[in-house]
């Protein structure tokens, strides 16, 4: 059971990441935007954890610094708008 949710959680995570690139591609959304950032973050923390279920060593190096250079935007952006 665990690995099919993991599995179905890493998918929902892919399409999160492609939904967001599609849509600064459209200029709907901004790319150093925090919408864009917190959406890249939680799609590559879900591919993540999908990986529990099976392993991939390319993939996880990947979606670590996905999330990693998305979570860097995101307190970055935060910073900004205090100053």
């Amino acid at each position: 059971m665990w690995p099919e949710i993991l599995t179905g959680a890493g998918a929902f995570g892919a399409a999160l990441i492609i939904g967001a690139f599609f849509s600064t591609q459209q200029k709907w959304v901004d790319a150093t935007g925090r919408l864009y950032l917190t959406v890249n973050l939680f799609g590559a923390l879900l591919i993540l954890a999908s990986l529990v279920a099976a392993w991939n060593l390319p993939s996880a190096i990947i979606e670590g610094f996905w999330a990693a250079i998305s979570l860097y935007g995101l307190l970055r952006s935060v910073s900004r708008k205090s100053n």
